[in-house]
């Protein structure tokens, strides 16, 4: 039965016997392996049981902490997962840079995604975080985005279009914890439409919080992630126009298993489905790409 494992996901251990988290193969590439195997897969890759037990046992919750802009592609995810595998799924959403601080000091997550990758990498080193299970999940988009009322023409003007009299805020994420944020500057600056309009900037906490102040109305435009501009809310009620990947810094996001966590088991699973074709036509639909270090080959 373990050697059917191996053949399906890979072996769970690295040469120097650290965790790390296979690649999807066999079964389970071709989409054909059940989600509620998934679980099962994870168990008998670490070794806790054999396959043939009872794979629920002590795997009744799933804790993880969310960069926002994973908002809704999380939320239709965890959904799935919940209802093939029985384990719940508790998720918490909010800036990248919050979530580090909190796990540096003892937040009790199972799985950290963030919106860059350099978190979970420091958490890595800092031993923090399951060495090996360090997954570049996905890279991120940004776009601006303006009311279906606003008479702004992002589409043909683009980023100058907010330099216009007529926008007096525009809303993006706080770039001294939220990498979409970063990313916003970045692009402005790159541009040369940074020192025009900063005083117009109005920073959200987290890049959903954004999105939230130029969907209200609170703000005139918003630069945010394009995984929230395709969410159902944003995209019947607003326009957007996406940013050329070359004006900014790669959004590369990662994720990773903390050493803190209560259920390794039902982590390394999530992160198997995430790997999943069912798993990445979710993520693709919001706008999310692989990385190249981690597209099929």
């Amino acid at each position: 039965m373990r050697s059917f494992f191996r053949t399906a996901v890979g072996e769970g251990r690295g040469a120097r016997g650290e965790r790390r988290i296979p690649k999807a193969v066999g079964p389970l590439a071709a989409g054909r392996l059940p989600l509620a195997g998934l679980l099962i897969v994870a168990l008998a890759i670490v070794g806790r049981i054999d396959p043939t037990e009872d794979a629920w046992a002590g795997a009744n919750e799933l804790t993880i902490a969310a960069a926002s802009d994973l908002n809704f592609a999380f939320k239709e995810l965890a959904g799935t997962f919940e209802q093939q595998t029985g384990t719940r799924v508790k998720l918490s959403l909010g800036s990248s840079g919050n979530f580090f601080a909190q796990i540096q000091n003892g937040a009790p997550f199972d799985l950290y995604f963030s919106a860059d990758v350099r978190y979970p990498e420091k958490l890595v080193e800092a031993g923090q975080a399951v060495a090996g299970s360090l997954y570049r999940y996905a890279v991120g988009r940004i776009v601006v985005w303006v009311p279906a009322s606003s008479k702004l023409a992002v589409e043909s003007r683009g980023l100058d279009a907010l330099a216009d009299s007529a926008v007096r805020k525009i809303a993006i994420a706080n770039p001294k914890h939220a990498p979409y944020g970063r990313a916003a500057v970045a692009a402005l600056e790159h541009v040369k439409l940074y020192e025009r309009v900063k005083d117009k900037l109005v920073l959200g906490e987290n890049i959903s919080q954004a999105a939230q102040f130029v969907s209200s109305g609170s703000a005139d435009a918003g630069i945010v992630a394009l995984s929230l501009a395709l969410a159902p809310g944003m995209k019947e009620t607003g326009r957007y126009w996406e940013i050329p990947i070359e004006s900014y810094p790669p959004i590369e996001q990662g994720a990773v298993i903390l050493k803190a966590a209560k259920n390794v088991e039902a982590a390394e699973a999530f992160l198997l489905f995430l790997r999943s074709p069912a798993g990445q036509a979710v993520m693709q639909r919001y706008g999310f790409t692989l990385p190249s270090s981690e597209a099929p080959r």
